[in-house]
C-alpha cells in the first residue's frame, strides 16, 4: 500500500480549532509549551502580536509584543524554530527580526519557496496543527473578533500523522524537491543550494 494511503485512511482523535482558538490553542498554549522543536508551515509571514506573558508589568499595562519576542524565549531555551514560507515575511517582521541578534542559524532559520501553500505548526513532534490560518495575526485570531479571518483547522497529537506532516516538511526544508522544480527560476533562493553551500562551508571548516 503506498505511504499515502494508510495515513488517508487513518482513524485519529482530532480537535477542532475555529477562529480565535488559533490565538488560545495553538499560539498561546502550543507555541508556549514547545521544548525542543517548532516547525512553522506557512504562504504568509506577518509579526502577529501576542499578549505579553501572565505577571508581568508590560501585561499589567495591556501590552502586546512581537511574536518575535516568544521566539526569542524558545530559542533561549533551545528550542530549534523552522519557518518554512511562500513569500517574503512583512515589513513590521523583518523589522522585528533586525531588532533582535538572538534568533539566528542554527536554532531559527527561515527558508522560502513560492510553492509552499501548506498551513501546519509542528511543536516538539507531539503536537500538529493542520488548517487554513497562515502564520499572521489575522489568521491565528490575534485580532478582534470583527477583524479577524474565518479560519478552521484540526490539532492532534497522532503519531503517525505527525510523523507524515513532519516528513513531507523536511522534504521541502531539506531542498529535496528542488531539483524537479518547474519553478525554480522564480525561486529567490533555492533552498537546495543553501544545503549545499552549508555542507561545503562545513567540509571546510574541518
Amino acid at each position: 500500500m503506498p505511504r499515502g494511503d494508510s495515513v488517508r485512511h487513518r482513524r485519529a482523535l482530532v480537535d477542532l480549532i475555529v477562529d480565535r482558538a488559533h490565538y488560545d490553542e495553538v499560539v498561546q498554549r502550543a507555541l508556549g509549551q514547545a521544548r525542543v522543536s517548532l516547525w512553522i508551515g506557512t504562504a504568509n509571514v506577518k509579526d502577529v502580536r501576542v499578549e505579553a506573558p501572565i505577571g508581568s508589568v508590560a501585561r499589567a499595562r495591556g501590552r502586546y509584543l512581537s511574536i518575535t519576542e516568544r521566539f526569542v524565549e524558545l530559542v533561549r531555551r533551545g528550542v530549534e524554530i523552522r519557518i518554512l514560507h511562500a513569500r517574503p515575511p512583512s515589513r513590521a517582521f523583518r523589522s522585528a527580526l533586525a531588532a533582535t541578534r538572538a534568533l539566528e542559524p542554527p536554532l531559527f532559520e527561515m527558508r522560502e519557496c513560492p510553492r509552499t501553500h501548506l498551513k501546519t505548526i509542528a511543536v516538539d513532534g507531539s503536537y500538529l496543527y493542520l488548517g487554513s490560518a497562515n502564520f499572521t495575526g489575522a489568521g491565528l485570531g490575534a485580532r478582534g473578533d470583527e477583524r479577524r479571518n474565518f479560519e478552521i483547522g484540526i490539532a492532534t497529537e497522532d503519531d503517525v500523522l505527525l510523523d507524515e506532516v513532519q516528513r513531507r516538511f523536511d522534504d521541502i526544508w531539506s531542498g529535496r524537491e528542488c531539483a524537479g522544480c518547474k519553478l525554480r527560476a522564480q525561486c529567490p533562493k533555492p533552498i537546495d543550494t543553501l544545503v549545499e553551500k552549508r555542507k561545503r562551508r562545513a567540509r571546510s571548516v574541518r
